[in-house]
């Protein structure tokens, strides 16, 4: 594993870009034949109880008027279905784990249902676990990070600020084949709006299930207007007003690496490598041999967007400006988004290969980068909004984009190259396209899109803003696109800090097999690595000794105060080159001062891990919360082996320490 982790190093190749041309809609008649449409995750419905009258409510709930409670069931079955196979130009049949209730689309059962809620609710979701019996599930003789219990489960609300013990967001039990568990989410009535997820993480299995599909959208919905002394949801500002509707659409990125097998249980391959089915084959995931270093690009199987591979996103005008909120749900292949448009007479990408994919690209998708235009980071929004023409995205990650297409016809939804150290395969990946927009003619946009963004904002905020507000908010707008009236959580400042926490990832290729680790050491069950205090504010040191791994905690999200390379260069300002490795990686720039939940903590190993490391400084509030949780990799198989620990929030005893409880 040394050597091949050690040797996929290489540089980015630079893309070619041309000027933009004009596209008639007509030329693409047979493109539009060829598409699969893609629609938001189906949205499962939650049987509401309103808890008080409407009196009461007004008096009882006075942040938020659509406080109640809510309750669902998911499932958690097998599920037969399909996934389009672009170059055998048929779909494969695929037999999965997956999350099954009311209103799930059939046609796509490998996206789970998204689910939207609002501060102040309270979401009760019964967890059936309909999979077969699985011994290794309840047997105590096994080494605990040896993936086991692919038929166990359990639920993680991921980004949410909510209680992690109990039947809260408890990632520390397991919901066994045959058992039914409730568990409840009391979202607090000051909990931020925002793009969040769901997912198993059982210990043992999280990655073969995510990478099966068992993975859904999660939105808070806001409706609290800033005021002139407690800032708002950035929702109100994008209400759509005559002029602008600001179209929505929810992305679940997905990474269902699903293979057939031989008589002998060798995964079938092409002369390729790749995977392969053929006819009357069913694919499955059911082993780590599906994961692991350099798996995700050489088996050829392809990024799908809600269920849908290589799809078109239809409804787009120009002069729209859309809201794209796009979810990271895969295990581990880090996704560089980028939006061209597509060449005049191109040719139909549905039967492409995977190695096909860059040749397209540099052939059809020869328009100048779009404007993307970042408004929240991991469901938070930002200070200001972030201009990019390329976004990263690690696994969890999540970004709202503001997007506006500029002119009518198709554009290319790519993955582009990302630079060797900002994935964990150690290889500047070659491109994919994931997908295709249609664009039809709409409103006529200026050639300055930043510009015209700032102005139809602007425009939105004088009619849906409060008089008292309205001004500083237009003028935030106008002066550098700021949200400042709508960033959910204050800065942390120098003064506030009581405490520090260092960690570093590790993985020892070394011993065999390998050993993942966090602080040297493999996650133990029995063991609470890091006691913290409630109220208390750390300021955390995060680095890797070996490759590059998202950093995640659950209940508490943190703000980045800076990220040095390895020469010491901050690398986290609004116009910082992060070059160290010798090609421009985009990941970290105008990161300080946003609050994340999952962050790449980045070591270039070269020319030896020692002096690649980066250096990730982050600090966080420990606020409302007691129990115990979890921070781990969100490389998901990594996380399976090893590489999580416990943390526990804990009541001050008064005199500078952590309560006991009933302990003497």
């Amino acid at each position: 594993m040394k050597s091949v982790l050690q040797s996929t190093y290489s540089t980015l190749q630079m893309v070619i870009i041309v000027p933009v041309l004009f596209i008639p809609q007509i030329v693409h008649a047979e493109l539009a034949a060829d598409a699969r449409i893609v629609t938001n995750p189906p949205l499962l419905k939650l049987i509401r109880k309103i808890p008080y009258s409407t009196e009461q409510k007004q008096s009882r709930f006075t942040v938020n008027d659509l406080s109640h409670e809510a309750s669902l069931t998911l499932n958690v079955a097998y599920t037969d279905g399909k996934l389009w196979n672009p170059p055998e130009q048929r779909f494969d049949t695929v037999k999965l784990r997956s999350y099954q209730g009311a209103h799930v689309d059939s046609n796509v059962p490998y996206v789970s249902p998204m689910l939207e809620v609002n501060p102040g609710d309270t979401i009760r979701i019964s967890l059936n676990n309909k999979l077969p019996a699985d011994p290794s599930c309840i047997q105590t003789d096994q080494d605990i990070n040896n993936p086991h219990c692919f038929n166990g489960t359990n639920l993680h609300t991921h980004g949410l600020w909510v209680n992690p013990a109990g039947n809260g967001d408890n990632v520390l039990i397991s919901v066994n084949p045959g058992v039914r568990f409730q568990y409840e989410y009391n979202i607090s009535s000051d909990h931020p709006a925002g793009t969040f997820w769901y997912h198993t993480h059982r210990h043992g299995s999280t990655a073969l299930q995510v990478s099966s599909g068992m993975a859904g959208a999660l939105i808070v919905r806001g409706n609290r207007l800033p005021t002139t002394t407690q800032n708002g949801d950035i929702d109100t500002l994008l209400k759509p007003t005559q002029n602008q509707a600001f179209k929505e659409r929810v992305l679940v990125m997905q990474q269902i690496q699903y293979a057939c097998r031989d008589d002998h249980g060798n995964i079938k391959r092409n002369p390729d490598e790749t995977y392969r089915c053929d006819p009357g084959d069913v694919g499955e995931i059911e082993g780590y041999d599906q994961f692991g270093p350099d798996s995700w690009h050489p088996s050829g199987r392809y990024t799908s967007i809600n269920g849908q591979v290589l799809p078109t996103f239809d409804g787009s005008r120009t002069g729209q400006i859309e809201r794209w909120r796009v979810i990271h749900g895969g295990v581990r292949d880090t996704i560089n988004l980028e939006f061209r448009k597509l060449k005049t007479g191109s040719r139909s990408p549905q039967s492409l290969r995977a190695s096909e994919h860059d040749a397209f690209i540099n052939e059809s998708c020869t328009g100048d980068p779009l404007p993307q235009h970042l408004i929240a980071a991991d469901g938070l929004t930002t200070g200001a909004v972030i201009k990019t023409v390329q976004t990263v995205y690690q696994p969890a990650y999540r970004w709202d984009t503001l997007l506006v297409f500029p002119q009518a016809g198709f554009y290319c939804v790519i993955d582009t190259a990302a630079p060797a150290a900002s994935n964990v395969e150690r290889a500047a990946t070659s491109r994919q396209l994931l997908g295709l927009v249609n664009v039809t003619a709409g409103r006529n946009v200026p050639t300055d899109v930043t510009a015209y963004i700032a102005s139809e904002l602007a425009a939105a905020a004088a009619i849906n803003m409060p008089a008292d507000v309205r001004d500083k908010v237009v003028t935030d707008l106008r002066s550098g696109l700021k949200l400042s009236s709508f960033v959910p959580h204050s800065n942390i400042e120098d003064n506030e800090v009581t405490g520090t926490q260092e960690l570093i990832f590790n993985i020892d290729v070394n011993q065999e097999p390998v050993i993942f680790e966090v602080n040297g050491k493999s996650f133990d069950p029995n063991i609470v690595n890091r006691t913290l205090t409630l109220g208390g504010v750390d300021e955390w040191t995060l680095k890797s000794d070996f490759v590059g791994h998202p950093f995640h905690i659950h209940v508490n999200p943190f703000q980045i105060v800076k990220i040095l390379d390895p020469n010491g260069k901050d690398v986290s300002g609004p116009d910082a080159i992060d070059d160290a490795e010798g090609t421009v990686d985009l990941q970290y720039r105008a990161l300080k001062g946003v609050w994340k939940d999952t962050l790449w903590v980045k070591n270039i190993m070269q020319p030896s891990p020692a002096e690649g490391k980066y250096t990730v400084v982050v600090r966080t509030r420990y606020q409302r919360y007691i129990g115990d949780y979890v921070l781990h990799c969100h490389i998901l198989d990594h996380e399976d082996q090893g590489m999580m620990q416990i943390v526990r929030v804990a009541l001050p005893d008064g005199e500078d320490g952590v309560s006991q409880g009933h302990k003497h």
